[in-house]
């Protein structure tokens, strides 16, 4: 009875969504005529021998594993930081926070200008080194390193707050202990901090691969077209499930395309779980 309301929720916000979709998904339907005849996985098939959904797809992991990895040793070096004494440490937490709560608008205006090829800060900068201009919106690698950049602006606070919880919950009888044997920070950090840090640690990897697949406001905001770059150099999974739905109007196939990301995340998610556990496991074994 108590946890009725989440269920609840969880079905009217969660489950029904995704349910929905994938009945959206087994039909012809747009938007203006609605619900149309029954076409079964023909919607699947139509996306999968799409050369943009492919296109997408790359993309999408390519930009994810460029900011995955820098925004977690980020996030984590930023909580261990906090975690010290500082002086006025609420100051400096609520200040890692601010890119998290600025608006996407904003930050991508802003990243988007210092990441322009003609008049960009970037590309000026490396001009007065003497090192020639970047094509940030005609490469698409460093079309992808511009948007993960953006992306781990906003959200590297956000997750080394969580991570900082995560710390400031480990017993201070652990440190002391170490201390007192002459463990170093640099050792006390490796041996305590992060396996102790291990549960939050797989809790902010598992979030950033939803939230990292799922990424739409960087990339759409990207350039004023907003439709992944003039040769799809950086559209995403979530701009071509766009373009399906609202440029095409074919809700149908916009839907297959949700269902293949929500499949193509969580594999991902399980992945980093196995990996995750045989890591716990074998350190286990090794203790």
């Amino acid at each position: 009875l108590f946890i009725s309301p989440f269920f609840i929720l969880f079905g009217l916000v969660g489950l029904f969504p995704l349910l929905y979709t994938g009945w959206v998904s087994l039909h012809a339907w747009d938007l203006i005529g609605g619900q149309g005849s029954w076409t079964g996985f023909d919607n699947f098939a139509f996306v999968l021998h799409q050369r943009q959904f492919w296109v997408a797809l790359r993309n999408t992991l390519s930009i994810f594993l460029i900011s995955a990895a820098p925004q977690l040793i980020a996030a984590t070096a930023i909580a261990a930081a906090l975690d010290s004494n500082l002086r006025n440490k609420t100051f400096w937490r609520m200040s890692v926070l601010l890119p998290f709560v600025v608006m996407p608008v904003a930050v991508t205006l802003i990243f988007g200008s210092m990441f322009g090829e003609r008049y960009g800060l970037v590309n000026r900068t490396l001009a007065d080194i003497g090192v020639g201009p970047i094509r940030w919106h005609t490469d698409p690698l460093a079309s992808h390193v511009a948007i993960a950049t953006m992306v781990n602006f906003r959200w590297t606070g956000y997750n080394a707050l969580i991570l900082l919880a995560g710390m400031q919950a480990i017993s201070r009888d652990l440190y002391e202990a170490a201390a007192i044997d002459g463990a170093g920070w640099v050792s006390r950090f490796f041996r305590i901090t992060l396996p102790q840090l291990r549960p939050t640690i797989i809790f902010v990897i598992i979030t950033a691969t939803i939230g990292g697949l799922q990424i739409f406001d960087e990339p759409r905001l990207y350039d004023q077209n907003g439709l992944g770059g003039e040769d799809q150099q950086w559209m995403t999974m979530t701009i071509y499930l766009y373009k399906l739905g609202w440029t095409q109007l074919n809700f149908g196939r916009a839907a297959a395309v949700a269902w293949l990301l929500f499949v193509v995340i969580v594999a991902i998610g399980l992945i980093n779980l196995a990996i995750t556990r045989r890591i716990a496991t074998s350190e286990g074994r090794t203790a």
